[in-house]
């Protein structure tokens, strides 16, 4: 075993349905945009252009049940539900016919953003990252495995807030599915087992304050449950 000059930090991780086992996290990646009522909603053509990602770190993981700190040196902090996609199989240059072979499950994530940290980074042409990979960014609930629910390619994705309905759509309308999500990232960084994709948000984003409960469903795949601190 090799000797550090301190002690590394525990191994992000996100649970699995029925196992005790953990599900180890790798990388966090995020596709934009995905959903054309999303893309007109934040000022963009929804035509299929190619997607973009963007990073969020492993240790911004944040189980259900938990409560999101609200973060510092933000007014503005938004909500984005989305499914997330699991790989347990890693490559590069993956075919689209092969993408789903790399897929160990499915979970419901909320992709937070610091959304005037992010306007503010867009109009000086800057990075993303302070109004995305901010701590407790990536809250994802436990993962439903493939080999039990399938590749959900429909179905009802939502997301409330106190009890009123603020995000709904359906995987169905994502621009970019699932197997191209995967195939194109292959293209640009070799993926491995352990990688995370946050497969983007429909409409409805909105900012949330301290108190706020919020709860995320995926149609066949789980729900997550946060409060706001």
């Amino acid at each position: 075993m090799p000797a550090y000059v301190f002690t590394p930090p525990p191994q992000p991780a996100v649970a699995v349905l029925g196992r005790s086992e953990l599900f180890p996290a790798r990388r966090v990646y995020c596709i934009g945009r995905n959903y054309a009522a999303h893309a007109v909603e934040m000022g963009h053509d929804p035509d299929r252009e190619p997607p973009f990602f963007f990073l969020k770190t492993p240790d911004a993981l944040l189980p259900d049940g938990a409560t999101f700190p609200y973060p510092p040196e933000t007014s503005d902090v938004h909500h984005e539900i989305e499914m997330v996609v699991a790989l347990e199989r890693g490559g590069r240059d993956v075919a689209v016919t092969d993408a789903l072979g790399l897929v160990f499950g499915y979970g419901v994530g909320v992709d937070f953003t610091r959304r005037d940290l992010q306007a503010e980074a867009k109009k000086l042409q800057r990075p993303w990252e302070i109004g995305k990979a901010f701590d407790h960014a990536a809250p994802c609930g436990p993962l439903a495995r493939a080999a039990e629910i399938g590749h959900p390619d429909r179905g009802a994705i939502t997301l409330d807030v106190n009890g009123a309905r603020r995000q709904t759509g359906d995987l169905d309308q994502m621009i970019w599915k699932v197997p191209e999500m995967i195939a194109y990232l292959s293209r640009y960084f070799e993926l491995a087992p352990g990688d995370l994709i946050f497969s983007g948000t429909p409409s409805g984003v909105g900012a949330v304050a301290r108190g706020d409960r919020l709860e995320g469903r995926v149609e066949g795949v789980g729900e997550l449950r946060l409060d706001v601190g």
